[in-house]
């Protein structure tokens, strides 16, 4: 029998975290092409560069994710992710316009330039909430006999929610709201996601406090 891990936040707090990460996560790739449109074209080649540069920093993140979740995984760490996530998204909406002029002056061909161009405004935001998916199987398995059904239940929540993420931007948002204002949803999505992580904590820690004051009175 593999030993039974205290839970630090409800499944059903984590399971709506991995849904929101991958809902964010597409959101962003799919108006990635909007993005860099006005400089380096939509062409295959262009989604072919901002395709894979997410994958790269999902794979990195995920990397990075599974050795920080062996490390004291806590809710204080996990509500980071969405909210460096978010903070590092600004730059997309910020300074798109100065990260990719020169970008797009230096390097004649468009193939490589959305290349650099999806390097500056995603890797490093894609990289940190590709932590989120397995921190969140850490936090939610409480023994090693359920962790392949944990992270697999996780995995699908997550899939689901990058496919909503899809299907919502790319039928829906596109039609009704303008890139940037998607973005900064995608943003405050994030960091609503963090102050519930936090608050949720808060409020498990107090309880727990409570509980352990009633007992020391029993006692006495």
């Amino acid at each position: 029998m593999g030993k039974k891990q205290p839970q630090v936040l409800p499944r059903s707090i984590i399971a709506g975290m991995a849904f929101v990460s991958g809902f964010c996560i597409m959101t962003i790739e799919m108006l990635g092409a909007r993005i860099l449109s006005p400089y380096f074209g939509g062409s295959l080649s262009v989604w072919g560069s901002i395709i894979t540069i997410f994958m790269l920093a999902l794979a990195l993140g995920y990397l990075l994710g599974g050795r920080l979740s062996t490390k004291n995984p806590n809710a204080i760490t996990y509500a980071m992710f969405f909210i460096l996530a978010a903070a590092f998204s600004l730059p997309v909406i910020l300074f798109a316009d100065p990260i990719m002029e020169p970008i797009f002056l230096t390097i004649a061909d468009p193939r490589y330039g959305s290349l650099f161009a999806s390097i500056f405004l995603f890797f490093i935001p894609t990289s940190i909430l590709g932590m989120i998916s397995p921190y969140s199987v850490r936090l939610m398995v409480e023994s090693q006999e359920h962790s392949g059904h944990m992270a697999g239940l996780l995995y699908f929540i997550s899939t689901l929610g990058s496919a909503a993420g899809t299907l919502g931007t790319s039928f829906y948002f596109v039609l009704w709201l303008e890139v940037n204002q998607i973005l900064w949803g995608a943003i405050a999505a994030l960091v609503l996601a963090g102050g519930v992580i936090l608050l949720t904590d808060h409020v498990q820690k107090l309880k727990s406090t409570n509980k352990s004051a009633d007992y020391a009175k029993k006692r006495a």
